[in-house]
C-alpha cells in the first residue's frame, strides 16, 4: 500500500501528535494540562491519607485542574496578574516555596541521628525525675492576699472552699486541682516549693510567679509514668530538627550584610 502525499502528511502529523496528547490530561483553550500535574496532585492527596489512588480520584483531580485553568485564563484576561496586591502575594508565595525547598535540602543533608535523639531522651528523663505530684493551688493578686489565705487555712478553713476565690478561674471550682504532673511542667519557683512539702501539707509562704502569688498544697506523690523512648522518638526528632534549622537560620542572618 502506498500513501498519497496528502495522506502521508496527515499520518505523520497524527503520529507526531500522539505522544503530546498522551502526555496531557486535557487542553483548555489551547493550554495543555500535563498528566504530570494530575499525578502530582494525586500523589499529594494519597500521601496525606485523604483517599487512595483510583480512577475516580484522578477524574476528580482532572476536573478540578480544568476548572482552575478556566478561571486562571479568565483572571489573566482581566489583568489581575498586574494588580499590585496580587503581585505581592505571588512574591510571598514564591518566597515560601523556594525557602521550603532550601529547608528540605538542609534537612535531608543534616538529619538528626538516633544517638542525638537517645541523648535528648535521657536528658528529659533526668530532668523529669522519678516522681509525679498531685498539687493544688490558690492564686492571689498580691502577697498580702495570699498570706491571708494561709492564715485562714491555719485557722481551720478548707482548702477547697478557699480555692473558690482563686484568680485561676480554670481551677477555682475544682478545689485548685492541678492534677498529676511532673515538676518540670511548672515554673521552677513553683515546683521547688511543692517538692519540699509532705503529703497533705500547705506551703508556709506564698510563691511568686509571673501569674501572681500562689498558696500551694501537695495532695500526694507517685512514681512517674514517663513515656517510652519509642513513644516520644518522633516528637524528639522533630524538636531537635527544628533547633538545627533555627541555628542554621541564625548563622545565615549573622553572615548577611544587613543595614
Amino acid at each position: 500500500m502506498t500513501f498519497k502525499p496528502a495522506r502521508l502528511l496527515l499520518a505523520l502529523i497524527a503520529v507526531a501528535a500522539m505522544p503530546a496528547f498522551a502526555q496531557n490530561a486535557a487542553v483548555v483553550n489551547g493550554k495543555p494540562i500535563p498528566l504530570a500535574r494530575v499525578d502530582a496532585v494525586v500523589k499529594q492527596v494519597v500521601a496525606q491519607g485523604q483517599q487512595p489512588d483510583s480512577p475516580e480520584l484522578r477524574e476528580m483531580v482532572k476536573k478540578d485542574l480544568i476548572a482552575r485553568e478556566v478561571m486562571m485564563q479568565e483572571a489573566l484576561k482581566k489583568g489581575f496578574e498586574k494588580d499590585a496586591t496580587v503581585k505581592q502575594q505571588l512574591d510571598s508565595a514564591r518566597q515560601t516555596i523556594v525557602i521550603n525547598a532550601l529547608v528540605r535540602d538542609y534537612v535531608s543533608k543534616n538529619a538528626v541521628s538516633d544517638a542525638d535523639i537517645k541523648a535528648e531522651y535521657e536528658r528529659y528523663k533526668a530532668q523529669a525525675g522519678d516522681k509525679e505530684y498531685h498539687v493544688r493551688h490558690i492564686l492571689a493578686e498580691n502577697e498580702a492576699d495570699a498570706k491571708a489565705v494561709i492564715a485562714k487555712l491555719k485557722g481551720g478553713a478548707k482548702f477547697e472552699d478557699l480555692a473558690k476565690t482563686s484568680k485561676d478561674t480554670g481551677t477555682a471550682n475544682s478545689g485548685g486541682d492541678l492534677d498529676w504532673a511532673l515538676p518540670s511542667s511548672f515554673p521552677k519557683p513553683f515546683s521547688d516549693a511543692f517538692v519540699s512539702l509532705q503529703k497533705g501539707q500547705v506551703g508556709e509562704n506564698p510563691v511568686q510567679t509571673p501569674a501572681g502569688f500562689h498558696v500551694i498544697k501537695l495532695d500526694d506523690t507517685r512514681a512517674a509514668k514517663l513515656p517510652t523512648f519509642d513513644e516520644v522518638k518522633p516528637q524528639i526528632a522533630d524538636s531537635l530538627q527544628q533547633k538545627k534549622l533555627q541555628a542554621y537560620q541564625e548563622e545565615m542572618i549573622k553572615k548577611a550584610a544587613i543595614k
